[in-house]
């Protein structure tokens, strides 16, 4: 039975796509890989950021509505995503962080240095040391040395009232392992070891999407096959999937499991690079083809970004 590799990326929900790119690209030092619009909306941006290609398991990605009302969080959704940094490169973090004017603060989870902030819609974020990342190159902005560089995303924290029906899915569907508790906190290891999703009980009441809430969190498929056999799996656990979608650069299916958090399934294949060479990634608008037609009109609705 296919397991996942991971996590594949997050999206989320913003309001000034300015103000989005300028803290994703410029303060965190992320690299901004493509620039395209909402599937069901193309008035509004889907901004796609990561390292130097995009590689899965780097991706956040952001739909910024522009004077989008704040979210609440409640139970059912993701709480905090975390990003991984070298060992020894909070110290430069909190430095930088506290020049910027945001506050943060260092805590311990699960043996692991971290430093935890918001961005400019109190989306919760952390910066967490790890070991060997040499296979995650970081992406080298200005004012960010290499050796500090965000590398991946290392996991998300889900509030959750079934905590069990939760880890269900995150064992027996993507293979992920317990790993261990820490007061009333569960943590799921990835079967590559690549990232961790922490469980925290929350009573079953709803928060409300806005500026600053997780949409879904996205696991990996190798290919479309081991994504029909883990939909199937979901299935056979009397968990409904949607039909598969092309998102040009993914290929996804959709569900929500025991707790309400939306999940995705998306494939690695065929990656960012499938409509722009490398080095331009994320520099021209890309439009799903259905909207290539109106173009003009979309470019003049959608506001500038720099």
């Amino acid at each position: 039975m296919p397991v996942s590799q991971g996590l594949h990326h997050v999206t989320a929900m913003a309001a000034d796509p300015r103000r989005n790119v300028a803290f994703y690209t410029r303060t965190l030092g992320l690299r901004l890989v493509k620039k395209t619009v909402n599937f069901d909306d193309p008035s509004v941006y889907h901004l796609y950021y990561g390292d130097e290609t995009g590689t899965a398991g780097s991706i956040l990605t952001f739909f910024p509505w522009p004077h989008a009302a704040r979210g609440i969080k409640g139970s059912g959704e993701p709480v905090e995503t975390a990003f991984l940094v070298p060992a020894g490169a909070l110290d430069a973090w909190e430095r930088r962080l506290a020049d910027l004017g945001i506050e943060a603060r260092r805590e311990q989870r699960f043996g692991q240095a971290r430093l935890v902030f918001a961005d400019p819609d109190d989306m919760r974020l952390a910066l967490v040391e790890a070991g060997d990342l040499s296979d995650s190159p970081g992406w080298a902005a200005d004012g960010i040395d290499a050796e500090i560089a965000i590398r991946r995303i290392g996991g998300v924290t889900l509030a959750v009232s079934d905590m069990a029906g939760t880890a269900r899915v995150l064992t027996d569907v993507f293979g992920y392992s317990e790993a261990g508790s820490e007061g009333d906190m569960k943590r799921f290891v990835s079967v590559s070891g690549s990232d961790a999703i922490d469980l925290r009980p929350s009573p079953p009441v709803r928060g409300r999407m806005g500026a600053g809430s997780v949409h879904h969190v996205a696991f990996r498929a190798a290919t479309d096959g081991e994504q029909a056999a883990m939909a199937q799996s979901l299935v056979a656990g009397r968990i409904g999937v949607t039909e598969q979608k092309d998102r040009n650069y993914f290929r996804s299916v959709y569900f929500r499991e025991p707790s309400g958090v939306l999940f995705e399934i998306a494939t690695d294949e065929p990656g960012f690079a499938v409509d722009e060479a490398v080095e331009e990634l994320g520099t021209a608008l890309k439009l799903p083809a259905q909207y290539e037609a109106q173009r003009s009109r979309i470019e003049a609705v959608l506001p500038p970004l720099a």
